[in-house]
């Protein structure tokens, strides 16, 4: 039996949704049974590989870099879900939104320094005008919020997509918690 690819992504967000991946303790080694993690900031692997069955995104799309990355990643996917408050909503990253890319970099690089002010060009990615939710920007076959959703939750998530069943969300997980 082949086992199914299952890739992890983090893009604009506090990489909370990974760490309640993490918190599947001993669940892990029970999906790594049936699944193989070919993509993740989890493990040392650079490039997005073709074919994956299920991608789970964590973070809103924010930057040229992002936009880029979440496309990719669409069409190389099978089943690709938005993962968390971020992801679904914009949520934390999309409260830029209002101000505008030069208000919130002059805020943070200028008026907020002593050393060396100035928005850096080679550090930070591109950002776009606006933080937005991944379906805004590629088609998403499963949300699942929460800030960040719990392990029971994702874990819940993967056991039904792995299984060919749709997770039914509505009463495992809300959003803000």
């Amino acid at each position: 039996m082949t086992k199914k690819k299952i890739a992890t992504v983090w893009l604009d967000g506090c990489s909370g949704c990974h760490m309640s991946f993490l918190d599947m303790d001993e669940r892990l080694i029970e999906l790594a049974g049936i699944a193989d993690l070919v993509y993740s900031p989890l493990v040392d692997i650079k490039e997005y590989p073709e074919d994956v069955d299920i991608a789970l995104i964590e973070g809103a799309v924010s930057s040229e870099e992002d936009l880029h990355k979440i496309q990719a990643i669409r069409k190389k996917t099978n089943t690709l879900v938005s993962l968390g408050d971020c992801a679904v909503t914009a949520n934390v990253p999309g409260m830029r939104n209002p101000f505008g890319v030069k208000a919130v970099c002059d805020r943070a690089y200028t008026e907020n320094v002593t050393l060396n002010p100035g928005t850096p060009t080679q550090v930070i990615p591109a950002l776009l005008p606006y933080s937005r939710p991944v379906h805004e920007v590629v088609k998403v076959d499963v949300f699942v919020p929460g800030c960040p959703p719990s392990a029971d939750v994702i874990h819940y998530v993967l056991t039904e997509l792995l299984e060919g069943r749709q997770p039914e969300l509505s009463s495992r997980t809300r959003f803000g918690a």
